[in-house]
């Protein structure tokens, strides 16, 4: 959607009906100010949401009830009824409706932000056992919207005003990743951040730190010849195509002493390597951004936390921040076209 003119419409779906998802949406949006800046379309069922507005007591969460998206309106909490079921909601538990309420949910929302229906998608959390089923048998939301978009490749980045952090591997076991790791993947992942940098968070011209794979970024060879023989080529070839990677460093040194903060991206090998010192410092207000889709795509940095679920503690500023990321990129998405 390119009109920039009207406020981005963010669809959002619910994420498992038992976790905190539902709870962060109602106390988010239960702020009038973030209708000025967005038009929320909450993709699951007016039942759902009932529910959770007379169990945490949210007198202030008002919602229009829509059947389809031509009956969206602006300045409102709009929620898009995707399915019918009636669905037992059972806060803290892991439920084979939850799973296919969660599903349904996002399928509509997918399908809407594929067809540029709406700007930007925004992701509750699912409980990745639960949603499981015939058309979803994919480890998460990255993959599931990857294969939705029809894209080769997309990445994985966790975003905060400290620091962005991306990933070379993603979900894969720790004694894969050695094999995983290849100079053409490399080239392709630094070049997805680099563009992403650009167009959705418009960095002209970004810089980005590439982080080693062996202790000690490999000690010369001595601890390890990944970073000989894969990494730094793989560098070496992006700058002459004016792409500025530098590399590659030893992870621990490198957040260590703060070297993150002289540079726009850190490329981590995988996950832990980059997501532990990532939470570390902005547990509470990461966004998981998904860069590489053909539309934008963000959700809170952290999962259905059962253990607290329909308590009326969840924080909401991770999913907050999803928000604001999102709008933000939307902006700048259609400034750089």
């Amino acid at each position: 959607m390119e009109d920039i003119k009207r406020i981005p419409r963010i669809g959002v779906s619910i994420g498992d009906l038992n976790g905190i998802g539902i709870e962060i949406i109602i106390k988010s949006f239960s702020n009038s100010k973030l209708l000025e800046m967005c038009t929320p379309i909450l993709y699951g069922s007016g039942k759902v949401f009932s529910f959770y507005r007379k169990s945490l007591d949210a007198k202030h969460f008002n919602y229009n009830q829509i059947k389809d998206l031509s009956e969206v309106q602006e300045g409102k909490v709009n929620v898009l009824n995707c399915f019918t079921q009636d669905y037992e909601i059972k806060p803290g538990e892991m439920t084979s409706d939850a799973g296919e309420a969660a599903f349904l949910s996002l399928k509509q929302a997918s399908d809407d932000v594929v067809a540029g229906n709406i700007d930007a998608l925004v992701t509750a959390p699912i409980n990745k056992e639960a949603i499981q089923n015939e058309d979803f048998k994919v480890p998460g939301h990255t993959e599931y919207l990857t294969n939705k978009a029809g894209v080769k490749s997309s990445l994985m980045m966790m975003v905060s005003e400290k620091m962005k952090v991306a990933l070379v591997t993603t979900h894969i076991p720790l004694d894969h990743v050695k094999a995983a790791i290849t100079k053409d993947l490399i080239i392709e992942k630094i070049k997805l951040l680099n563009k992403t940098l650009k167009n959705d968070f418009g960095i002209p011209k970004p810089k980005i730190a590439v982080l080693g794979l062996n202790p000690h970024a490999g000690e010369n060879g001595l601890l390890g010849k990944e970073e000989q023989e894969v990494i730094k080529p793989a560098l070496n070839e992006l700058v002459e195509k004016n792409v500025f990677a530098f590399g590659p460093f030893p992870a621990d040194g490198f957040f260590g002493n703060l070297g993150y903060q002289q540079y726009d991206a850190v490329l981590a090998m995988y996950h832990d390597q980059g997501l532990t010192p990532f939470k570390l410092m902005n547990f509470d207000e990461g966004v998981n951004y998904t860069a590489g889709l053909p539309f934008v795509r963000t959700s809170p940095d952290h999962g259905t936390a059962f253990e607290i679920a329909g308590k009326g503690i969840a924080k909401t500023n991770s999913f907050l921040q999803s928000i604001y990321v999102a709008i933000d990129a939307v902006k700048n998405r259609a400034t750089s076209n």
